[in-house]
């Protein structure tokens, strides 16, 4: 399903809603958080790196947009206590939640099933999937006090149809598409809250770049320029559509 094209966002789409981004310091994820501020959202900005999540906080105050909240958190090791202390930290400063980005990703290795490292898997698995589940399930009170909420899982080709050689990358995007399809169905009827996944293409980021280190850099889009279903998924004009697998273009 491809996201409405072209689609023009009003100016304060996201006015007074409170939206995590994970994986907000680099890529997808930093130019989803810049552009929820743009349009009025109070952006939880969530990753590993400080200084990176340091430089969108700035970015965001000299663009204009409401303070947000810097949440440094390694998705890779995170434990039980420290994933605790990100919802109760929510509730204390915002009392609610309209909207989760899952943008953090790690690619791992391009190798054959058979040569992958076991531990190097287990990364890959607990930073695409398992986070995503955790961050989803201890947010889902907060999720339900907000009257229109989103959630939205990113994806990528090999999530929907795997090929050859990607591994926990390729297994952790699948898993991510029956989950949203799991949560949708679970609370499609009886909360607010809608689930859809969005896979954006080839894009101009630093995983794409590790993937495919012979491509031109700029032959494909930079962040920026696909942040239109960003938007329109998280805004109150997707409002109703859930279950479903989105792509940008």
């Amino acid at each position: 399903m491809t996201a409405p094209n072209p689609y023009q966002p009003a100016s304060d789409l996201l006015a007074g809603r409170v939206v995590l981004v994970t994986g907000a310091g680099d890529g997808l994820g930093r130019a989803a958080a810049r552009a929820y501020a743009k349009h009025g959202a109070s952006v939880i900005l969530l990753g590993r790196t400080v200084s990176k999540l340091e430089s969108v906080y700035d970015e965001i105050l000299a663009d204009g947009g409401p303070q947000p909240a810097i949440t440094p958190l390694d998705l890779a090791r995170a434990t039980s206590k420290e994933y605790d202390g990100l919802g109760a930290a929510i509730d204390k400063e915002f009392g609610k939640l309209d909207g989760i980005l899952h943008s953090a990703a790690e690619l791992g290795t391009l190798t054959p099933l058979e040569l992958y490292e076991p531990e190097l898997w287990t990364r890959v698995m607990q930073v695409n999937f398992n986070a995503a589940y955790v961050i989803t399930r201890l947010c889902i009170d907060l999720l339900k006090r907000s009257s229109d909420a989103s959630v939205i899982f990113s994806s990528s080709d090999v999530a929907r149809h795997a090929r050859a050689y990607w591994g926990a990358y390729a297994a952790a995007g699948g898993a991510l598409e029956r989950l949203m399809e799991t949560w949708a169905d679970e609370l499609e009827n009886n909360t607010h809250i809608r689930f859809n996944s969005l896979n954006p293409g080839a894009v101009a980021t630093g995983l794409r770049a590790r993937a495919y280190p012979g491509e031109v850099p700029d032959q494909h889009p930079r962040p920026e320029e696909v942040m239109a279903p960003y938007l329109y998924l998280m805004g109150p004009d997707s409002r109703g559509t859930t279950g479903r697998a989105f792509n940008a273009r």
